[in-house]
């Protein structure tokens, strides 16, 4: 039902400097496979197989990544290090890629607006690739979002609890529980402080969202940090209907910080000699 998912992928991760000033965040590497690939392959997972990325200035790695390197690959054609490509060989067959530039960095939502001409009048995934999530059993992130859209049929954003004294860093939500893990969204508000959060539940990476989010976006006023907030185009978007918050099975990396980088890598390096 839902094929496409969006990609903002024209920030700077300043926080990554010097390392990214050439080199796009997105394509920071765990293990051997860069932030990006594991959010397409999620998406995949969950059925989609249009990946709509936004980039900018010094993001052609991202393109040159999903697409076919005849040298390379000639090279190491019969060698015992040609099965390294077989899983981005894999999405490149499956998938389509398109992309459009944020000349102008003005905020996430600004950045989701600007992917309004490859989304369409369709409902579509958002990921952030710098939340890298991962879960042992059952589904990924984004597919079990899926299931809540097909039930619910509206916007759903992922949450996660997070202790008071990092609030102020996330958007934040507070509503009525209506099942395991579901929360019908009547207040959502962008990095508060601590004193100021409706409660403890964050949001991630993740979103299920309408395609009538590009209007609400149209219409969205500059808000905190003088940038186009998605959870204020959410928020008028559950004031006019409603929408779904849910906390994910999994757990979530946030690879655009050194610590959560880190603790990413050695997560995954544990788990490759265990499956080794």
């Amino acid at each position: 039902m839902i094929k496409k998912c969006l990609f903002p992928a024209a920030g700077y991760g300043t926080r990554f400097l010097p390392a990214t000033k050439a080199m796009p965040k997105e394509m920071l590497p765990v293990m051997a496979k860069p932030l990006i690939q594991y959010g397409v392959e999620e998406a995949v997972e969950a059925g989609m197989d249009v990946m709509a990325i936004i980039t900018g200035r010094g993001k052609r790695a991202i393109e040159d990544h999903f697409d076919i390197s005849y040298e390379l690959e000639h090279q190491i054609k019969g060698s015992s290090k040609e099965y390294l490509l077989q899983e981005i060989r894999a999405l490149i067959n499956r998938c389509t890629f398109t992309y459009t530039r944020q000349i102008e960095m003005k905020g996430l939502g600004d950045a989701i607006y600007k992917g309004r001409t490859l989304i369409g009048s369709e409902p579509f995934a958002v990921l952030l690739a710098d939340d890298l999530c991962t879960h042992t059993d059952g589904d990924g992130v984004l597919s079990q979002m899926v299931k809540v859209y097909e039930k619910y049929r509206c916007s759903v954003v992922a949450v996660q609890e997070v202790p008071m004294d990092q609030v102020s860093k996330y958007g934040v939500i507070a509503g009525k529980e209506i099942g395991e893990g579901l929360y019908m969204v009547d207040t959502m508000v962008e990095k508060p402080d601590r004193d100021e959060a409706p409660s403890n539940l964050a949001i991630i990476g993740r979103y299920i969202l309408t395609p009538d989010i590009f209007d609400l976006i149209e219409k969205t006023e500059p808000g905190k940090g003088g940038e186009i907030q998605i959870t204020d185009a959410l928020m008028a978007q559950a004031k006019k209907g409603m929408v779904i918050a849910y906390r994910f099975r999994g757990r979530r990396f946030d690879c655009g910080s050194i610590d959560g980088f880190v603790e990413a890598t050695n997560f995954f390096y544990e788990q490759s000699k265990k499956e080794g």
